[in-house]
């Protein structure tokens, strides 16, 4: 058997911010060309780790290893090479609303790379038509739908042609058929680019879309970590009851704040 090509590894990793753990030893392996998505309810640490895996925030204990460099050994300006390798689709897009579409697609090739403007203005359009948007340049952020800006930020997060992806709740706020749009970009761009796949999200459908392997977070541990099939058959209660959405189960639904201040506490 191939030994696989692990590309992200966290390590029993811990973050606290003041006395509430935030995540709680947390170990988990992404390999080279795979979707993995990391899913849980609000508050269980998803964006947290996804802070962690992009080196945006250094844990209190464990490590994290990027395209096999231990983040926490890493100078500046090692920093900045492993970066330019990783693209990061936000969840808000993030785009400049002052800059047109075109605008904000370059901004990573003019920042980081010495090509001449019709170069980029070549690749932008490339980028563009990956996502479905080719001719849309002109454009402000103001005129786009919230679906059309996720699109136009997945275009810029591929600019720089990266081995892996970040998505931060990248269907959030989109109607069913948008968020189906985008789940099938995530899959197509994965395949074509030949990209490996980290997605946070709480969107059940897109889960079992678009997922190779899922981890499912809760109170900042790592519950489960399997293939989709794996995760549908698992007999723990808390996965099952978040997977169907019931309201009743062991994970509970805070009503008042006393309450939850003193499970946090726990």
């Amino acid at each position: 058997m191939m030994e696989k090509d692990v590309v992200i590894k966290a390590e029993n990793v811990t973050k606290r911010f003041g006395e509430r753990v935030i995540l709680n030893g947390i170990s988990l392996e992404v390999c080279r060309g795979e979707t993995f998505v990391i899913m849980g309810g609000s508050g269980c640490g998803k964006s947290t780790l996804l802070r962690h895996l992009i080196g945006a925030l250094p844990p209190d204990s464990g490590k994290v290893y990027l395209l096999g460099k231990d983040l926490a050994s890493l100078n500046e300006d090692e920093m900045d090479r492993v970066k330019k390798k990783i693209g990061m689709c936000f969840q808000s897009a993030a785009l400049f609303d002052s800059m047109t579409v075109g605008e904000n697609v370059s901004l990573p090739l003019r920042e980081h790379t010495r090509l001449e403007t019709h170069v980029i203005e070549t690749v932008v359009k490339m980028k563009l038509e990956l996502v479905g948007l080719r001719g849309f340049e002109g454009l402000m952020p103001s005129q786009l739908s919230g679906g059309m800006r996720k699109r136009v930020g997945l275009a810029r997060a591929i600019a720089m042609d990266p081995e892996i992806m970040f998505y931060d709740e990248p269907t959030a706020g989109l109607d069913p058929i948008v968020a189906g749009v985008i789940d099938k970009l995530i899959l197509d761009l994965s395949k074509k680019l030949s990209i490996t796949s980290v997605v946070v999200t709480h969107d059940m459908k897109s889960v079992f879309s678009i997922a190779d392997r899922v981890a499912m977070l809760y109170e900042g541990k790592a519950l489960a970590v399997g293939a989709p099939d794996e995760i549908k058959k698992s007999e723990n209660p808390m996965v099952r009851q978040f997977i169907s959405g019931s309201p009743d189960g062991p994970i509970r639904f805070f009503q008042q704040k006393d309450d939850y201040l003193e499970h946090l506490m726990k």
